[in-house]
């Protein structure tokens, strides 16, 4: 096992590791921004190391500046959490080649599956369903030509990025080439490549993704599934696990398939692969996220398991054996996000006056925010996460209404605490009758009409 490990990250990510490590009896070190110097994973980690300021290129994106934190405090692990550098291929190779071990698969396997185009040469050779799509597109004329060919509507999506930028749903050709323009410009400027690829885009589908780990020896196993449905603009706002719409049969296919695709490729390590479903149950891959995902917990809440720490073991070259591992309940996660919903969720950071965490049994907070703290403003608006576990939905979804009453945090922000509430509220969420658009074109126009 490592001795000491480094976390290239912050916020509610870094402080979950941090806790982890505690318990495995690493020491841990923080890398911070000058605007983060008084974040909460910098007062729990045992070394800290300024790496420079407060825009993230400047700091959690300063490659050099974080290798030399790792090697200045003898750091033998580097941990990346999500966002930043947890998927740049670049990154692990520097790692590697300066005796660092990273937690995360190869630079091989990243680049492969950081390229959604690859990702899905990948998915079709390991016998999975995929949406109809183009390979990699370097032009508008191209995707035109291809949107016709599939008809309309359809997808445009960055080739080397996620989280809904260079992203863009074309559903008439007279918009076609203004969008698509659009989302390689959007494409170039977040992740420095203009490609993007284009999928048939389905009408009302779900978004379920598989939560996978393997190891070194060549083990490789499922660990259930999270629903993902309810989003804005592509990003997800509420998860559950299981899912209320996924059926035993179809659940077993997504195993398959998820395993597949892992097992063809030799990945090591914990990983996500995501899925669309349509009403009739058709599933798709549509990509796989080489790290572990904010939405994490639930699937640690139903299987009793730190991923965290299945992640570290893993990378330690330890073997995992979770076949006697099975899941228990349903959890639900909120994203606690500092922005106000009813000005189009624009980001609220700020001072927190007064803050009350929710607690009592099947509950649980993920943050790193503290009564006194400044949010600042260079990065996600993410504040934390509120996890609930209940023996069945409907006593999670109480445990929920429950928690979020409790939830108080007050000063200069606005958070989607009420948001939330609201969301519990809905026909669509307590029937567990939703899709990926349901949140935009039904829940949140609802609750802006209530509340006008």
């Amino acid at each position: 096992m490592f001795k000491k490990l480094l976390i290239a990250n912050r916020g509610e990510i870094a402080v979950r590791i941090i806790r982890t490590c505690k318990e495995l009896g690493i020491s841990t070190v923080a890398v911070y921004s000058k605007a983060d110097k008084n974040s909460l994973h910098v007062y729990l980690a045992d070394e800290a190391v300024c790496v420079g300021g407060p825009l993230p290129q400047e700091s959690y994106l300063n490659i050099p500046a974080i290798i030399a934190a790792a090697e200045l405090t003898g750091a033998d692990a580097i941990h990346p959490g999500y966002g930043f550098l947890s998927e740049n291929p670049g990154f692990a190779e520097i790692c590697k080649a300066c005796g660092i071990e990273f937690v995360g698969p190869s630079p091989e396997t990243m680049v492969l599956m950081g390229d959604k185009a690859k990702a899905r040469e990948v998915a079709v050779k390991a016998g999975v369903p995929v949406v109809p799509g183009s390979g990699l597109i370097k032009n508008a004329k191209e995707a035109l030509e291809f949107a016709r060919k599939v008809g309309f509507p359809v997808l445009v999506k960055a080739a080397h990025g996620g989280g809904g930028r260079g992203m863009r749903l074309i559903e008439r050709e007279e918009e076609a080439e203004t969008l698509i323009v659009t989302a390689m410009a959007e494409a170039e400027a977040a992740f420095g490549s203009g490609e993007v690829y284009i999928e048939k885009y389905l009408i009302e589908p779900r978004h379920v993704e598989v939560q996978i780990i393997a190891d070194k020896h060549g083990n490789v196993f499922t660990l259930g599934e999270r629903e993902c449905s309810l989003q804005r603009r592509h990003q997800k706002i509420v998860e559950e696990s299981p899912s209320p719409f996924v059926d035993e049969t179809l659940r077993e296919e997504l195993y398959k398939a998820a395993k597949k695709i892992a097992e063809y490729i030799g990945y090591v390590g914990a990983g996500t692969v995501e899925f669309l479903i349509d009403k009739d149950k058709n599933f798709y891959f549509i990509e796989m996220n080489t790290r572990i995902q904010v939405e994490h917990p639930i699937t640690e809440m139903v299987f009793n398991k730190d991923l965290i720490a299945m992640q570290i073991a893993v990378a330690a070259g330890e073997e995992v054996d979770l076949s006697q591992t099975s899941p228990k309940g349903h959890a639900i996660e909120f994203r606690i996000n500092c922005e106000d919903y009813e000005k189009d969720f624009r980001p609220s950071p700020g001072r927190i006056r007064k803050l009350l965490i929710p607690g009592g049994f099947g509950v649980r907070v993920d943050t790193y925010i503290y009564e006194g703290y400044e949010v600042p403003v260079y990065y996600d608006s993410l504040l934390g996460k509120l996890i609930v576990w209940g023996e069945n939905r409907k006593e999670a979804i109480k445990r929920g209404k429950r928690a979020l009453s409790e939830f108080i945090i007050e000063g200069e922000l606005k958070t989607l605490i009420p948001f939330h509430e609201k969301i519990l509220e809905s026909e669509e969420f307590l029937k567990g009758n939703y899709n990926t658009k349901s949140l935009e074109e039904a829940i949140l126009p609802r609750i802006l009409k209530a509340s006008s």
